[in-house]
């Protein structure tokens, strides 16, 4: 009897495991890198030595070699100091048998002249001046294929991005004699860049003044990539380009529009549309693997500190410019992803920091590396422009009959204000109406015809009701696809073969209302009350103040107040990031937290505030240096109120407690 109990209790398990819902770790695993007892590996720098060792560069200005980096037989790693007494060095590269580190002031190479293991020549390559403002990191170098290389200098912070030293806010060209030719500028903090293997330069950029989203821009040489604040050195001599800053338009129009009239700005290949895929795009990863690291082979993988993920870029040109469509593909790393570097098996090393640039990953920093299981998952492997639309390519057969259903697809359309304020709103939102749907032979690609493409624009491709042929769900059912160009080349589809019956747009799309203009103000209500209510006379019982500070949190934990006490609440976010102050019921906060991430393309309008009983006291969405004073009735049950941030990605770390008592 025990033995077929046990087979019985095989068999349940066994039908259980195969029909369970696959998630990310099914096909790419997640490996940590145990780290030595005492060694802050606040990672600012990855290279894969050619033995298989790795170089792992620390923002507390060290340099570690890792022997065993890839746990051979399960054997534990080895860590030996290379180097020390840098300053913050953020990037790092292995060239002609040497580490190469770019600290904050400049490029050093690394030499172990006796070959003992430790660093004993310090040589400064390239220096570059700095003002000491804390926000100027810098970053690279990078190997372009002729030998030459690159690096990228962040603008300072002084309540918005400043170039105060030269050449910050600039790509600079190296070449191996040292010499520096300034190639672009317009960035603001360009922590991510890479050379692809055709030789083309790509960067990200974060949300911030004059970046209304993450974005990833080609740049070539004298690109203007938007932010003004370089263009202070544009009058130099050697500078490639010499728009000045007077010449760009602070309107709020799209920057697509703008870069119509104004010559040298370079418009993003690919939007990362804030919250909804991360907060703050990292580096640039390009798949060489041919098939190794999964189905995937050439395109980009990007990083993002801030919701410690690794997204997933397909690119295309279309008519000799770069664009193309971003997809979610790994989360749940350890801390904040800064690098990430290919191993000699064709896996990835993820390098990552949290310390003043709080992530949703716990831990202060970590070291992983990410393997694929040789696992096919089910996803939009490419989506391609059309004369009249998209064509989506997947990875495995769809199911025909759902495939050609309209209502397995929601088609949008928005983009993001140009401007020198902090990040922007979503706006010009738009649901786009499909003509046709041709379905290929073999289920491996859907042809849609779109109703008013929109140049400039990023398009949300959202297939919640697509299926495989085994009837398996899209791992992830959504990307955003940038339109710079239309691709008017390939040949148009038989719209009058393959057309759909139109139907009216719902009202809602994925748990939130679409509108055309949102707004970016909240109405006044009894959850958020900024003037003090007329029949309190004037008075109030107890003001509290509450700011923020760096790394995702608010400067005061606790706060006590007396049930039932006429409150004022003064607001002021000190950060260089948006905020808001939400005030929940007790053991709530998750549930409000999940809820406003899932609110989509309008929560920013909504200052991510969901529409829940649990929410009792709200401000609105605070740009930087902002500040908002709201006023309510403290609850008259004591207990431990939370107060969070419900940005998305900020909840999970930005909480503090109003204890209520009697």
């Amino acid at each position: 009897m025990k033995k077929i109990f046990i087979l019985v209790l095989f068999t349940i398990t066994g039908v259980y495991a195969q029909n369970r819902p696959l998630v990310e770790e099914d096909f790419y695993r997640i490996v940590t890198l145990p780290v030595p007892e005492g060694v802050k590996l606040e990672v600012g720098g990855l290279a894969v030595l050619p033995d298989g060792r790795l170089g792992v560069c620390t923002r507390r200005g060290e340099v570690w070699v890792i022997s065993n980096p890839y746990m051979k037989n399960g054997t534990a790693p080895t860590y030996k100091r290379f180097a020390s007494g840098l300053h913050e060095p953020l990037g790092l590269n292995y060239i002609n048998g040497n580490l190469w580190a770019t600290q904050r002031g400049e490029v050093t190479i690394l030499k172990d002249n006796n070959a003992d293991g430790v660093a004993d020549d310090y040589t400064s390559f390239y220096k570059f001046p700095l003002s000491g403002n804390y926000h100027e990191y810098s970053y690279g170098p990078v190997l372009l294929p002729n030998n030459d290389m690159l690096i990228t200098l962040n603008l300072g912070w002084i309540g918005h991005g400043a170039s105060l030293s030269k050449w910050r806010g600039w790509m600079l060209r190296l070449t191996p004699d040292g010499k520096m030719t300034p190639w672009a500028t317009g960035l603001r903090s360009p922590a991510g860049f890479n050379v692809l293997k055709n030789g083309d330069i790509y960067y990200t950029e974060n949300q911030g003044d004059w970046v209304g989203s993450g974005r990833m821009t080609q740049l070539e040489s004298g690109d203007f990539a938007g932010n003004p604040e370089g263009l202070v050195w544009t009058s130099e001599a050697d500078s490639p380009l010499k728009i000045k800053a007077s010449d760009v338009p602070d309107t709020g129009e799209p920057m697509y529009d703008v870069a119509k009239r104004l010559p040298g700005l370079k418009i993003p290949a690919v939007w990362f549309p804030h919250t909804l895929m991360g907060i703050s795009t990292s580096d640039i990863a390009e798949d060489l693997s041919g098939g190794k690291f999964g189905p995937f082979a050439g395109q980009l993988f990007v990083g993002d500190q801030g919701h410690s993920k690794i997204m997933r870029v397909f690119l295309e040109k279309v008519k000799g410019k770069s664009q193309g469509i971003c997809f979610p593909f790994r989360e749940g790393f350890q801390s904040g992803i800064l690098r990430m570097q290919w191993g000699l098996d064709h896996s990835m090393f993820v390098g990552m920091t949290s310390r003043g640039w709080s992530s949703t990953g716990k831990d202060e920093f970590g070291l992983q590396r990410l393997e694929w299981t040789g696992r096919t998952p089910f996803e939009m492997k490419t989506v391609k422009s059309m004369p009249d639309g998209f064509l989506i390519e997947f990875t495995q057969p769809v199911s025909k009959d759902l495939a050609i259903d309209i209502d397995s697809y929601r088609i949008n359309s928005f983009t993001y204000k140009y401007h020198h304020n902090y990040g922007s709103p979503i706006i010009n939102t738009k649901k786009l109406g499909i003509k046709a749907i041709q379905v290929a032979e073999d289920g491996m690609s859907v042809r849609l015809a779109i109703d008013s493409l929109r140049l400039g624009y990023i398009h949300e491709l959202r297939l919640e009701g697509i299926r495989s042929a085994e009837d398996r769900p899209l791992l992830h059912n959504v990307g955003y696809y940038t339109l710079n160009n239309i691709n008017d080349e390939a040949p148009k589809m038989d719209i009058a073969r393959y057309v759909v019956a139109e139907k009216k747009p719902a009202d809602e799309h994925a748990g939130h209302t679409m509108s055309n203009a949102p707004k970016t103000e909240l109405k006044a209500s009894a959850k958020r009350l900024t003037e003090i209510p007329a029949d309190w006379g004037g008075k109030v019982d107890q003001t509290i103040n509450i700011g923020t500070k760096p790394g995702l949190k608010f400067d005061i934990a606790r706060v006590q107040v007396k049930a039932g006490a006429r409150i004022r609440l003064v607001f002021n976010n000190n950060d260089d990031m948006l905020h808001n102050l939400v005030i929940v019921k007790p053991g709530t906060v998750g549930k409000v937290g999940e809820a406003a991430f899932k609110m989509g393309l309008e929560g920013e309008s909504k200052a991510y505030v969901p529409n829940l009983s649990e929410v009792l006291f709200h401000t609105g969405l605070m740009q930087p240096e902002a500040q908002e004073t709201i006023y309510f009735t403290a609850p008259s049950t004591p207990g431990d109120y939370t107060f969070v941030c419900t940005y998305p990605g900020h909840y999970t770390v930005m909480q503090g407690t109003i204890k209520v008592v009697k």
